[in-house]
């Protein structure tokens, strides 16, 4: 310990014993003998491999993405089948020339008049405001 001004303190005597043990590496005869006479060797001698928590995790993850996978591919053939058997057989887009040649001219037609009837309603507006 320090004293008030800083300085160690002088060493008492104790009673302690130092450790009588080996500094060096043990051989693995003599670590194996006192392995074998120490008494909690039958306990941890006995490998055990218990399933870990994670391993019960990860098998219900596995299980439900297996049984989500299986319930989706269920649905689409189900969607299929409804498709197929409820919608008609294909119809080309393309107009025939007939139904291109109708369209054209009500088309033509509607801008016209569209047209005349807008000048007419802006001519009448007009037509009052001047008065």
């Amino acid at each position: 310990t320090l004293d008030e001004k800083g300085q160690p303190s002088i060493v008492q005597r104790t009673m302690i014993r130092p450790p009588a043990s080996l500094l060096g590496p043990v051989s693995g005869a003599v670590r194996q003998t006192n392995i074998r006479a120490s008494r909690l060797a039958d306990k941890y001698t006995e490998t055990i491999d218990n399933e870990s928590a994670y391993e019960v995790l990860q098998a219900r993850a596995d299980k439900a993405a297996k049984a989500a996978a299986e319930k989706a591919e269920e649905e689409k053939k189900t969607i299929r089948k409804t498709k197929a058997a409820h919608s008609p057989t294909r119809r080309s887009n393309r107009q025939s020339v007939g139904e291109a040649a109708v369209k054209s001219l009500v088309r033509a037609i509607s801008s016209s008049a569209g047209r005349t009837i807008a000048n007419a309603l802006v001519r009448g507006i007009l037509g009052a405001l001047k008065r």
